[in-house]
């Protein structure tokens, strides 16, 4: 299932909700700050409130400023953001993507973790979720 047009985020956008989901809630000047190579302070008010359109962001006013938090779940935005990567970058193989992630010259796949991925991937194969 894809996300529609609409609610797709940019990379910028993406960056605004990782500061999001780390602070919970932050002004437009706070996540300026946060951002790598950031915009000007318009433009991240902009791109807020882009976000606040899509149904992502939503704000409150606090000592004559608006103060900015997440209404999407983490989780919904994770996925959304892995699925772009999978298909803008993988030609949407979730293999070729996993093959990345664990291939030996750049892997730092704990036994752990691949346990649990091995057992990801029992459950994917009986149909069942974990």
């Amino acid at each position: 299932m894809t996300e529609p047009a609409d609610r797709k985020l940019s990379r910028r956008e993406r960056q605004i909700m990782d500061v999001l989901f780390q602070r919970h809630r932050a002004s437009a000047a706070e996540i300026r700050e946060s951002l790598s190579s950031p915009p000007s302070y318009s433009a991240v008010r902009a791109l807020l409130r882009i976000l606040e359109e899509k149904g992502h962001v939503r704000h409150a006013e606090k000592d004559l400023r608006y103060v900015y938090f997440p209404t999407a779940p983490r989780e919904r935005v994770r996925r959304a953001a892995l699925r772009h990567v999978v298909e803008t970058f993988f030609d949407g193989s979730a293999a070729q993507a996993v093959a990345t992630l664990l291939e030996p010259s750049t892997a730092r796949v704990s036994d752990a973790e691949l346990d649990r991925i091995s057992e990801l991937i029992a459950n994917a194969r009986k149909g069942g979720a974990s």
